[in-house]
């Protein structure tokens, strides 16, 4: 499995998204996707499956400290004091010491973000997390996220896929020597799928389309992907992309797709994109 390194953390470029995944189905596909190759998992206390991760972690058979973990807060509980609660509270149900990673999950702008990030940074001192970052921040709240904190912030994950550009976000990441990490990287699939840039270069290569998505992510500078299954079969497939290396007018051709601007996620409590 390929890194990324990040300001001091080095994050496996492929990750195994949790969002929507319970009960015995998510604890069986994460122990399936370490069985596999995946040495990346991402959660949320927002997900309501931190204990299955947890379970399906231990149940995997693969050391924990060869996995990195990435869990979040969410945007009520970012103030200080609630802040550190949740941190704890995540580390409990997923029966671990420490994570790898934690994330504010959306910024809240009923609460000051320097008391959130001084809140991360206390987390990171007391050892319930190896690093820290943000989610969903665009350049403006991410720039003001890197001069608050005393600490590297090390990612920002946000909406990520060929329909979706995002150049201003990885810039400033770059800059800030943070990974960017791709949540919903397929985008929804099927059309973005039917694409001739993605389906030719899928012929070229003897790869499906969602390799080819993958590999176009994970194939630029400081961009790791956490696609979600709930098919086992699909896990395999989402980690064998690095035996090939796709062109640079093939990584062109699929960041045209960008034109389009397309964004799945967009909720009331949203921030300005940029």
């Amino acid at each position: 499995m390929h890194k990324v390194m990040a300001n001091g953390a080095a994050i496996p470029a492929i990750g195994l998204g949790t969002w929507t995944l319970k009960g015995e189905v998510c604890s069986a596909l994460v122990a399936h996707a370490l069985s596999v190759g995946y040495r990346h998992v991402d959660t949320a206390a927002y997900y309501e499956n931190e204990k299955e991760v947890g379970e399906g972690l231990r149940s995997s058979g693969v050391a924990l400290d060869e996995v990195f973990v990435t869990t979040k807060v969410w945007p009520s509980d970012t103030a200080p004091g609630d802040l550190e609660r949740s941190a704890e509270e995540s580390l409990k149900r997923l029966g671990l010491d420490t994570v790898d990673l934690l994330l504010i999950h959306w910024p809240n702008p009923a609460i000051p973000l320097a008391g959130s990030i001084k809140a991360l940074n206390a987390v990171r001192h007391s050892g319930m997390a190896r690093h820290i970052g943000v989610s969903n921040f665009p350049t403006g709240m991410l720039a003001e996220a890197v001069n608050l904190s005393d600490a590297l912030l090390v990612a920002n994950q946000v909406e990520y896929h060929p329909f979706l550009d995002q150049t201003k976000v990885h810039a400033a990441c770059r800059a800030a020597g943070m990974a960017m990490v791709a949540y919903a990287p397929l985008g929804r699939g099927e059309a973005l799928f039917e694409q001739a840039a993605i389906i030719d270069a899928a012929k070229r290569h003897g790869k499906t389309p969602p390799q080819i998505v993958l590999r176009w992510h994970v194939q630029q500078e400081g961009v790791i992907a956490i696609p979600r299954t709930a098919r086992k079969e699909r896990l395999a497939e989402n980690v064998d992309l690095f035996d090939f290396e796709l062109s640079g007018e093939e990584m062109s051709m699929i960041s045209r797709l960008k034109s389009r601007n397309l964004r799945i996620y967009e909720n009331d409590y949203s921030p300005q994109w940029d």
